[in-house]
Order: C-alpha cells, then sequence, then structure tokens
C-alpha cells in the first residue's frame, strides 16, 4: 500500500467475503473518521450496488471456467462514473500482496473486479432456492461448466467493447419518409472523440481500435433487437444510415426509445423539429359564462370536459385539431413547421370530449385542479370565467364584497362577524351553501339573523324579483327559546314563529323566521317542503352528520334557496361527518358517500396523504368557514382560560368497590364472546366511572350517606368554599343525571344555591334557569353534559367543573364555552377531575398524549374499547397506586 507521499507501506492484511465487506463499506462511507481507503471503497460499493438495483448484470464465466456474474453492460454515465472513482482513488486504497515485486496495479481494473465481484454476491442468498434458482450462478458454491465457454464469449464479444453507438435522426423527405437515422459512433476511452459510422468504414481514426466496426455492428445487432428499423443495416456493406418509415417512427416515440437507452443507444433529434405539442384536460373551453351564474350553479346544465392542445403556448383551433385528428402520420404541418406528434396526442384529438360535467363537478375540478374519471385522477384546467369564479371562492375569510351590517340589525358586528356575513351573502347568493362552524360563543346566532336581514333588504330593492322569503331554522328543541330571544334582541319587528308543539301552523307565511325542532320536522317536513323558503339553516349540524338517519332524509327533502349548515364540531368523529353536512349544504360538491370514502377518506385518514389532504382543503375551504376564539383577531377581547386536570384519591370504600368490580367482570369476560362481551365491557366502565364519582350512585342507594366516601365530593367541596367566597359563580358538569341529583342534595344539605338542568327539563323551565342563574339568584349551576353541551349563553360563571369526563374532548370543550365565549369578562378556569390510578388517570394521559388507542377513543368513544383484548382491557382498568 502507498502512503500519501508514494512510499511503499507494509501492513497485514485480513480476508473479509465481499458480501460482508459490502456491509462494512457503505456504513464506512459516511463515518466521519473513516480511513479513506474505506471511504473510497464504500463510493465504489455505492456504485456497485446501483448497477445491480437497476439489472445491470451479466452471466459469464471466469478465466478458470466457473460460473460468475458480472456488472453489465456498462451505458456512458457508467464509464464516465468509473473513470471519474479511478482519478479519484488515494495511494492508500491501492494494495496487493507484498514479495512479488511488481508495479500497483492501475485504477480502473481495479474497480471494475470489485463491481463484478459485488454483482456476483448479490443473486448467491438463501433466498434464491425459494425464487426458483438452483445450481449455477444462484449457488453460494461456483460450479465448473467449461462447456459454457463458447456462450460465454458470445455475451463478452456483445458486450466488451471499446465503443458505443448513438442515433442522431435528421429531417430527410418530410412529406413521404420523414427521418433517417444516422449512426454514431462514441469512444469509451475517449467521450470526446465522435463520428459518423461512415467515416470509420472508409477512414482511419487514432481514437478508435482496430476492432471498432465490428462492435459497431455487435451494438447494432442488440439494437435491432429492440428497434427492428435497423435490421437493413446489418447487411449493409457499411452501416451508417437507415429510413425511418411512419410504423418506426411511432414505435420510437412510444417505448422503443426506452429500449435503445435499455441498450445503451441513445437517440438524438433534430434540434428544428417541433415537440412541444401537450394536452390537458379542460373543463368549460367551449362554454361562455352563464348569464344567471345562481341558476346555473343550481341547476344542472352540462359543461364540457375536452382535451385541449397546444402547441408551446399557443392552443391549436378548431381547424388545427381536425387536421391532426386525421392525420395517421407521426408528423404533422402545424403554423409553417414540421411538428413530431405522440399518438396518443392523435387518439385524443380524435376523441377531444371525455365527459361532460354538472355545474357542480366542474366547481370540484376548479378547485382540486383535477377530477376523477374511471377511478384515475386527471389533472385539469379550466376556462377564464371558472378560473375567475374559483378566485372568488378560493379566500372564504377574505373578499371585497362592500358589505355593511344592515340597518334593521340591532347590534354591531365584530370585525369577524362582518367577515363571515360577507362571506354567507357571497355563497347563497350564488345559490350555493355553507358551513358556519365558527367556535361556540363567537356570533354564529347574530351572524345568520344578520344575512337574513341583508338578503331582504337586497331583496326589497329589486335584486331578488320573487321578494323576500322566510329563513327556516331547524335546531334542537332546548334552543328554540334562545332563537326567538336573539330575532326579537337583534332584528326588533322581523316575524317570527315557532312550528312546533300542537296548534304549529305556517298560515299566512310571507317573511321573518320560522323555528321549528329536528324531531317536528321529520314529523311534517311535507308540510315545510311546500314553502318557499329563501334559507333553511340547520343549527347544532352535527345532530345530522348520519346521513342515514330519518332526520338527515326528512332535512334533505326540504328546497331553499340556498341551505346553511351551524356548527361548533363539523368533525367529531370521522370526515364522512363533513361528508354529511357539505353533501346537505351543496349536494354533489363531494360525490357519494363511497366515492368520498374512496377517493378522500381512505388517502387522508387511513395512508396519512398529504397531497390528498391539501387537495381536499381547497375543495372544502370555501363552503367551511372555521374560526377559533384562539385565532389572532378574532375575540381579542375574551380573558384568559386556564384548564387544570386536578387528580383526587379514591377513598378506601371505593378502592374496594373499584378492584371487585374489575375482578368479576374479567372473570365474566373470559367465559363470554360476541355482543355479549361487548355488553359486559360497556357495563364495566360505565360501573367504574360511577365509583370513581361516588359509590352511592354505583350501589343505587336509596337515601345514601354522601359525606366521607368520595375524593370527587370532598375536592369539590374545596373549591366551591373558594369559589363562594370570592363570589363566583360555578357550572358543574356531569354525564350522569342520577349523579347531578346527588351532588343537588349535598349542596342543599351544605345550604348552598344551587340548580339542576338535564335532559327532561322542559324548554321553557331552561330558558327561566338560564336567566335565573345569569341574575346571580344562584351561584352553582348542575348540568347534563349532553342536554347543556350547546346554545347556552351563561357567561356568568367563570368556574367550570367536568365532575366526570367525557371521553371526547371536543363534546368537553362545548361544555365549557357556556362560560367562555363573547360577553365574558372575567378569566375562566376549567377544572377536570380525575382519579388516581384509575381507568380516567389512563384516557386522560392517552388524551394528552394522542397516542394510538387515544385516537380510536377520539373516534369511537367506549364503544371502540369493547374490541380489545382481555389483557388490554385489564392493563386499562387495573387500578394503581398513585405514588
Amino acid at each position: 500500500m502507498l502512503d500519501a507521499d508514494g512510499a511503499e507501506q507494509v501492513h497485514p492484511a485480513v480476508l473479509v467475503p465481499v458480501a460482508d465487506a459490502v456491509r462494512l463499506l457503505s456504513r464506512a462511507r459516511r463515518t466521519a473518521d473513516a480511513h479513506p481507503a474505506a471511504a473510497f471503497w464504500g463510493a465504489a460499493t455505492v456504485l456497485a450496488l446501483q448497477l445491480v438495483a437497476r439489472g445491470r448484470m451479466l452471466p459469464g464465466l471466469s478465466p478458470g471456467d466457473h460460473d460468475a456474474w458480472r456488472a453489465g453492460p456498462l451505458d456512458a454515465a457508467d464509464v464516465e462514473r468509473v473513470r471519474a472513482l479511478a482519478d479519484a482513488m488515494p495511494g492508500e486504497a491501492r494494495a496487493m500482496p507484498t514479495g512479488g515485486g511488481a508495479l500497483l496495479p492501475e485504477a480502473a481494473p481495479l474497480i471494475r473486479a470489485f463491481l463484478d465481484a459485488v454483482a456476483d454476491t448479490m443473486p448467491r442468498t438463501a433466498a434464491a432456492p425459494r425464487g426458483g434458482l438452483a445450481g449455477a450462478f444462484a449457488a453460494t458454491d461456483p460450479h465448473r461448466l467449461p462447456e459454457l465457454r463458447s456462450w460465454s464469449d458470445r455475451i463478452a464479444a456483445d458486450v466488451d467493447t471499446g465503443v458505443r453507438i448513438s442515433l442522431r435522426l435528421e429531417t430527410h423527405d418530410i412529406e413521404h419518409a420523414p427521418f433517417r437515422a444516422i449512426v454514431q459512433v462514441h469512444s469509451l476511452a475517449d467521450p470526446s472523440a465522435v463520428i459518423d459510422a461512415d467515416t470509420l468504414w472508409t477512414g482511419t481514426d487514432p481514437r478508435f481500435g482496430e476492432r471498432a466496426r465490428l462492435d459497431v455492428l455487435l451494438a447494432l445487432r442488440r439494437a435491432a433487437r429492440v428497434w427492428p428499423a435497423l435490421e437493413p443495416l446489418l447487411n449493409a456493406g457499411v452501416p451508417d444510415r437507415v429510413v425511418v418509415g411512419d410504423d418506426d417512427l411511432g414505435a420510437l416515440l412510444g417505448a422503443a426509445t426506452a429500449r435503445l437507452a435499455a441498450a445503451g443507444v441513445e437517440v438524438h433529434w433534430p434540434r428544428d423539429l417541433v415537440r412541444d405539442l401537450t394536452a390537458r384536460a379542460v373543463v368549460g373551453a367551449h362554454d361562455g359564462p352563464p348569464g344567471d351564474l345562481r341558476a346555473f350553479l343550481g341547476g344542472d346544465t352540462p359543461l364540457g370536459f375536452d382535451w385541449q392542445l397546444a402547441l408551446g403556448e399557443q392552443v391549436l383551433t378548431a381547424a388545427e385539431m381536425h387536421a391532426l385528428a386525421e392525420s395517421h402520420r407521426p408528423v404533422v404541418r402545424l403554423r409553417d413547421r414540421w411538428v413530431l406528434v405522440d399518438p396518443a396526442l392523435i387518439a385524443k384529438a380524435r376523441n377531444r370530449s371525455i365527459k361532460p360535467l354538472t355545474p357542480i363537478e366542474a366547481l370540484t375540478a376548479a378547485l382540486t385542479g383535477g377530477i376523477e374519471v374511471a377511478g384515475k385522477r386527471i389533472e385539469v384546467g379550466t376556462s377564464a370565467w371558472l378560473d375567475e369564479l374559483r378566485e372568488r371562492l378560493a379566500d372564504p375569510d377574505g373578499g371585497a364584497e362592500p358589505i355593511a351590517a344592515p340597518k334593521a340589525l340591532a347590534a354591531t358586528l365584530r370585525d369577524y362577524q362582518l367577515r363571515g356575513l360577507r362571506w354567507l351573502d357571497r355563497m347563497t347568493s350564488l345559490g350555493l351553501g355553507g358551513c358556519l362552524a365558527d367556535d361556540m360563543g363567537l356570533g354564529k346566532t347574530v351572524t345568520l339573523i344578520a344575512l337574513h336581514l341583508h338578503r331582504r333588504a337586497a331583496a326589497l330593492d329589486g335584486a331578488d324579483p320573487a321578494g323576500p322569503a322566510p329563513t327556516l331554522v331547524v335546531c334542537p328543541a332546548s334552543l328554540l327559546g334562545n332563537w326567538q330571544r336573539e330575532i326579537e334582541r337583534f332584528a326588533p319587528g322581523t316575524p317570527v314563529r315557532r312550528f312546533h308543539s300542537t296548534g304549529r301552523t305556517l298560515d299566512d307565511l310571507v317573511d321573518g323566521f320560522v323555528l321549528t325542532t329536528y324531531g317536528t320536522m321529520r314529523l311534517d317536513r311535507a308540510r315545510l317542503a311546500d314553502v318557499a323558503w329563501g334559507l333553511v339553516v340547520a343549527d347544532e349540524a352535527q345532530h345530522v352528520k348520519n346521513h342515514t338517519s330519518g332526520t338527515a332524509k326528512a332535512l334533505r327533502t326540504i328546497p331553499a334557496q340556498a341551505r346553511i349548515a351551524l356548527t361548533g364540531t363539523p368533525v367529531e368523529n370521522r370526515l364522512s361527518e363533513l361528508w354529511a353536512i357539505l353533501d346537505w349544504t351543496t349536494p354533489g360538491l363531494l360525490g357519494g358517500l363511497a366515492a368520498f370514502r374512496r377517493r378522500w377518506v381512505k388517502p387522508v385518514e387511513a395512508d396519512r396523504d398529504g397531497p390528498t389532504a391539501e387537495r381536499l382543503g381547497r375543495l372544502i375551504a370555501p363552503f367551511l368557514l372555521r374560526r377559533r376564539k384562539s385565532d389572532p383577531g378574532i375575540a381579542p377581547e375574551l380573558p384568559a382560560k386556564t384548564e387544570t386536570d386536578q387528580p383526587v384519591s379514591l377513598t378506601r370504600e371505593q378502592a374496594g368497590l373499584y378492584e371487585a368490580a374489575v375482578r368479576e367482570a374479567m372473570a365474566e369476560l373470559r367465559e363470554s364472546t360476541g355482543m355479549a362481551r361487548r355488553g359486559h365491557i360497556i357495563g364495566l366502565l360505565t360501573g367504574l366511572k360511577q365509583i370513581c364519582n361516588h359509590p352511592a350512585q354505583y350501589l343505587k342507594e336509596p337515601e345514601p350517606r354522601l359525606d366521607g366516601r368520595s375524593g370527587k365530593l370532598e375536592l369539590l367541596d374545596e373549591l366551591l368554599d373558594t369559589i363562594l367566597a370570592e363570589d363566583g359563580s360555578v357550572l358543574v358538569f356531569t354525564q350522569y343525571v342520577t349523579m347531578a341529583r346527588l351532588l343537588a342534595k349535598h349542596l342543599d344539605g351544605r345550604g348552598i344555591g344551587n340548580q339542576l338542568l338535564h335532559g327532561g327539563t322542559a324548554p321553557t323551565r331552561r330558558d327561566a334557569l338560564v336567566a335565573r342563574f345569569q341574575d346571580g339568584a344562584v351561584p352553582v349551576f348542575l348540568l347534563s353534559l349532553k342536554a347543556a353541551g350547546t346554545g347556552l349563553n351563561l357567561t356568568r360563571a367563570d368556574h367550570v367543573v367536568h365532575y366526570d369526563r367525557w371521553w371526547n374532548p371536543a363534546v368537553e370543550e362545548q361544555a365549557t364555552d357556556r362560560a367562555y365565549r363573547i360577553g365574558q369578562t372575567r378569566p375562566v378556569q376549567v377544572h377536570r377531575f380525575i382519579a388516581e390510578g384509575t381507568i380516567e388517570d389512563r384516557i386522560a394521559a392517552m388524551l394528552r398524549d394522542k397516542r394510538a388507542l387515544a385516537d380510536s377513543v377520539l373516534t369511537g368513544g367506549e364503544a371502540a374499547l369493547t374490541e380489545l383484548s382481555d389483557t388490554e382491557l385489564a392493563n386499562l382498568v387495573e387500578l394503581r397506586s398513585s405514588r
């Protein structure tokens, strides 16, 4: 081995099998302190592996007639890389056995030998026999096969040449046989040496060896196997050029060029030949902008979806497309230039129409830049007027429409509410629907009231020939009173009626608001469908996220000029819920549910496909306006919100009940399957949460003693003492009405003013309870989580207690937003009670860490836990020490 000064050094050597050396050297290449020789041969290893990966491997025989693989054939780029490696080989990388006294070998042969050695190891693995390979060229031990020597020599003669060839296409008789292919000869030893084949045959060039002609013939033989147009050259006296017919040219435009490149033959096209004819799918290229955009988007007039061909940046005319379609040759005359045309482009010119699109499909294509045809996505362009519509809709929170708050509105809209009004007006004026998905407490109700007043004023001014039209609001029964109060407060004088309970009527309805419940709407959908509604509004639209429910189906039967969904949680669990809402507001936007799941849900939810998610976002953005309290500039006047998980210890009684419940349930589960097993698990989870709340709830005691038996109740007492001493007010949420009643009894016994609201509370009683709390008559409001999670304005409270956990954080946030909303002037503190060492503790940790099981809990709630194995469930519910 030579040192840096060229002096010979002698070192002991260790022989390592090539397969082992490959693993070592590939790592050494990236090691900062690697020896120069190791780093160099690491780079050579990478080149060898890349050649193998590309299939550049040839079978043959070694000088001793043993089966051997070698790297090859090498193309010009491969040869150049070998040469570059040889030039960069450090002296330390050249080693040979001592005692020979010979000069050190040249670098290039050493590298070629190493590439061959690596190639020979790759097929010889333990897996080779399983792939149907055995014996010679696959077994670990070499086989001596002298009878294959002539075969091996023929392969070597075809590959081990000193030249390579390329084909230079030149224009010939363009009207009849447009091209001829000129054979060019390249020296592998000197890449700058390039001559035409006729020059090689008619003279000598010192840069090419004596067997250069034979090497050219061998290369032509290989090339003719993949492109038969070259076969005449094999028998020509001077194999220098061949005329290329239309069929052969078509093959060259197809797969033949790639096959020639694999055989080491490049194809060079004439520079003056135009090859930039392209095709793209275009929507509405031949359709002018509709006179009434609203009527168009709400109708089913089809738009053309066609192939459009362009020469460079210039779109072909209809006459040019027709001429191209009539052409049966791969070279055509377009705009005084000869243009090379792929046969696939001619096929598109002949069959220009892909399929007609509905207006909503066209809008979808414009927003996402593509559309699905026969299960495949096609990138599309759009006409100018569709581009303008897309740009108009692309920024749902922007726009320059000069819309002010209606004069009839008795409120001052905040900036973000005014932007919401502008967005709603833009969408509804186009006949499109939308989902206003602002956080609860940001004023969706007043924004919708402002929209109704704005549309009414515009109709009275003549903008809508049909005149003012009524607005139907469908909401939960608990929100009827809130809607009526808000309308009477912000739109005084606007007619409002409740279409609910007995004696409901739509007689003499002309304008204003009609308020109804989802249940009434389902029962009376035929009468509601007979009214010419200007707007239909679905408040708390998550109630119709199940599109197969009777409520959702009934809602779809009620026609309107536009549909608006209001919700703070457009996606509680999965994307199909968003589909259900948007398919109601803007039917057809997302396609059918099955297609939506295949095209969007699986790539986004299962495959985490970022580009697909980004396209889905572009499609949804114009139709879904989502603002959060935390967004900059949305609600800066809101005070701070502090959220705290407050762990509590179980009492001795609670711990005993908890362990007994787990022990008994696990014994039952070992003997149950199917639905019975799932039922046992649900019962176990419910029982454990009740034990964590209070033993009296779990034991269903008729006249319970409450003090001293529950860690949560003791913590609540401590909190209330502090809150009430500071003249505060508190909302206490629990998912169990039974627990709420126990808390009410306990607080009554302590002399603490409280009141209870649950799902069975009548709407009139509900309104009275809200007013009483807001007026400060009682400091503690006990609420059933599901019954009180929406539609209430309880800004009197500055503390929120979640006595037990609902395992979907979005539901808890909705409940918290009863206090933390517009109108709140004091900081809000949120207290979440968590029983230490219990299932509550584990679920809380998973929700914080967003681990895999947490995802299933978020999407499936308790039902997801019914699919756990016995071991997984035991780990989840086991009572652990909190120390």
